[in-house]
């Protein structure tokens, strides 16, 4: 049996008798000697093998890279000056007097000390699963599910499962179906998320609960997106919003200390009107120093076209970028339907006597211009870009640059945590075919004083009682004060298009469980692979599942999703 790990070995184990396990890291066979590195999921271990004890010297000089073995040995100091102080591991190492091969391994087809393409990686996962970066993130992984665990059993909340066949409910995206063998041309769906089951447990009086659940959609997928993922589920009745957020932010604060060592600043807290007027967006990363700032009020005097919005960001020694690379900003627009770009370089502020480089000159007087360059703030070496559209393509697009200047000219410090909530979410929202949709789910509650009427007369002015947690531009949880009435939660049903039919089929067990004295209630779901992503620097959520699909939702290792070819089905 193994008596330590191989990165757990240390000064206290000199003279001591150990055993571990592992794999041949690397080898170097220097004749009389013959050095390896024993590498297990905590680290790795030099292992000198003499070749006067010729018998475990034969055994040794028959090992490769990646073999599975077992030594039994005594540990030594090193000599000064072979001593590695680039490893934990690097003062000692291992004599052994047991070596035993347990079994071969034939050349690796990825480098695991290396970078490789993610179709290998993701080919031979359980290889890369032997590189230290991959061993680091499922451990933090693991300790962060710990962690939350333990918070939440603190906080008296009761970790309850909900199922993983049940009945298909629309909340978004596609469902994943699996079909019944005893109820024939009949189906269950994977949960997208628990959301009635756990509301459910409300109405049971089951009054704190959450889960780590694991949820599947079918649905586009890019960096942060999985079609199955894991969920930090958390549901409470009898309390308000602010039980919400005060509960779940003290519970990532204890996340980025004990992972990070890193005290999370104040949780800022803005409007998503607010937020796409001044970021371009409702996932805003705050470390980025630029803000969106009207200036129609100053163009309105200029020969510009005048649409519903004049917007500007003042860009940090913007200045240094080419006429290319500025063509190339506007080509970049264009694809967010912006047609020109505009542009001031500010050489130097002095007084009202600006000098400045702009193709506006002749289009802006220069006290336009002063006015601009004052109202943004820029300073000497910035650029300020503007565009003039309809308000929602203006924001949109100004928000995509934001943020695509910033990483192309390394304006975010990446060693900052920046959290926010962004609150009063339209209840629905408009579709590009014209048809109405929840922002967030159809259980989403609007906030407290709307009336019945007003939901009826104009479902578009609705705002909802909802919240999303940002912290760095990534949604990492978003939840909402739930519907616990049941005429809200038809008239709700009704604005969406579900008639009484399709309500009754689709969601008459929930409908019937409102009449059962509902309490109030709220929640919220946070994304565990993305939490993950931010908290071990991962560059997307694949990195941070040990066996995760790629971006077509296919796995490379097993070949899934495959024909089917059982008569069964």
């Amino acid at each position: 049996m193994r008596t330590e790990y191989c990165g757990k070995l240390n000064l206290l184990h000199v003279n001591k008798l150990v055993t571990i396990y592992g794999w041949v890291n690397n080898l170097r066979n220097l004749g009389n000697l013959i050095f390896i590195d024993v590498r297990d999921n905590e680290g790795i271990i030099q292992v000198k093998f003499n070749i006067k004890d010729k018998k475990i010297f034969a055994i040794a000089s028959k090992l490769r890279n990646e073999f599975c073995i077992k030594i039994k040995g005594i540990i030594k100091l090193r000599d000064k000056k072979n001593r590695n102080k680039n490893k934990n591991t690097g003062k000692i190492e291992l004599i052994p007097n047991k070596l035993i091969i347990i079994n071969k391994s034939k050349p690796l087809p990825i480098n695991i000390s290396k970078e490789n393409s993610e179709d290998l990686r993701l080919k031979y996962r359980y290889l890369d699963l032997r590189s230290e970066k991959m061993i680091k993130i499922i451990k933090i992984r693991s300790k962060i599910m710990y962690l939350i665990r333990k918070f939440m059993t603190k906080n008296n909340f009761l970790e309850i499962e909900t199922p993983l066949l049940t009945k298909s409910t629309p909340e978004g995206a596609r469902d994943y179906l699996i079909p019944s063998r005893i109820h024939k041309n009949k189906y269950y769906a994977l949960p997208q998320s628990p959301q009635l089951f756990k509301q459910l447990f409300m109405i049971s009086g089951l009054d704190k609960y959450y889960q780590i659940a694991k949820c599947f959609r079918d649905e586009d997928l890019r960096s942060d997106r999985q079609p199955e993922f894991t969920q930090i589920d958390i549901e409470a009745s009898f309390v308000t919003e602010k039980y919400i957020k005060k509960i779940t932010e003290k519970m990532i604060i204890m996340l980025w200390k004990n992972i990070k060592n890193i005290k999370l600043k104040k949780f800022k807290e803005i409007s998503y009107k607010k937020s796409l007027k001044l970021y371009g967006t409702s996932k805003p990363d705050l470390r980025i120093p630029i803000k969106i700032i009207d200036i129609k009020d100053i163009i309105e005097q200029s020969n510009l076209k005048k649409n519903n919005r004049i917007a500007a960001i003042s860009i940090p020694e913007g200045i240094k970028l080419t006429n290319k690379k500025i063509n190339y900003y506007n080509s970049f627009l264009k694809k967010y339907n912006i047609d020109k770009l505009f542009w001031i370089k500010i050489i130097k502020i002095e007084n009202q006597n600006n000098q400045i480089k702009t193709p506006l000159k002749n289009i802006i007087s220069g006290n336009i211009l002063n006015n601009i360059i004052n109202k943004t703030m820029a300073k000497n070496g910035d650029i300020i870009f503007f565009v003039d559209e309809k308000y929602d393509i203006a924001t949109k697009a100004l928000g995509k640059l934001r943020n695509k200047i910033s990483k192309d000219l390394n304006l975010i410090n990446k060693s900052l945590y920046r959290p926010i909530w962004i609150t009063k979410f339209p209840l629905f929202k408009i579709n590009s075919d014209y048809t109405i949709s929840s922002m967030h789910h159809p259980f989403t509650a609007p906030l407290k004083n709307t009336t019945i009427k007003k939901l009826k007369d104009k479902p578009n002015k609705i705002i909802s009682n909802s919240y999303d947690m940002i912290i760095n531009g990534y949604e990492i949880g978003g939840g909402s004060v739930r519907i616990n009435n049941i005429k809200m939660q038809k008239i709700i049903f009704n604005i969406l298009g579900i008639n009484d039919k399709e309500q009754n089929e689709k969601f008459g067990f929930f409908l019937n469980a409102l009449k059962y004295g509902t309490p109030t209630h709220a929640g919220i779901a946070f994304g565990l692979d993305r939490i993950v992503m931010l908290l071990s620097n991962a560059n997307n959520i694949r990195d941070t599942i040990a066996f995760p699909k790629t971006n077509k939702a296919s796995c490379l290792l097993t070949g899934a999703p495959t024909n089917i070819f059982n008569n069964n089905y």
